[in-house]
């Protein structure tokens, strides 16, 4: 039976990267956070106050909170 051919030269290895490149900005984990809980309190407020607070713009203080919790949600995303 025949034998393969040995391989000459070693196989590619990249070069590992210098320094902490995938580490995280300081303010992205704090920033998280914040409009996490912005978010929900925003919620919670405006169906606490029986619609009144915080701005006057109707349903759309709904829309604001979850707002803040889908920007909250897009910056997890460059979390590493």
């Amino acid at each position: 039976m025949a034998e393969s051919k040995k391989r000459k030269k070693a196989a590619y290895v990249p070069p590992r990267r210098a320094g902490r490149d995938d580490a995280n900005p300081v303010w992205l984990v704090p920033t998280i956070v914040s409009l996490f809980i912005l978010g929900v309190l925003w919620v919670i407020v405006y169906y606490v106050s029986g619609a009144k607070y915080p701005l006057d713009i109707g349903n759309l203080n709904i829309l604001v909170g979850f707002g803040f919790l889908i920007v909250g949600f897009i910056f997890t995303t460059r979390w590493k």
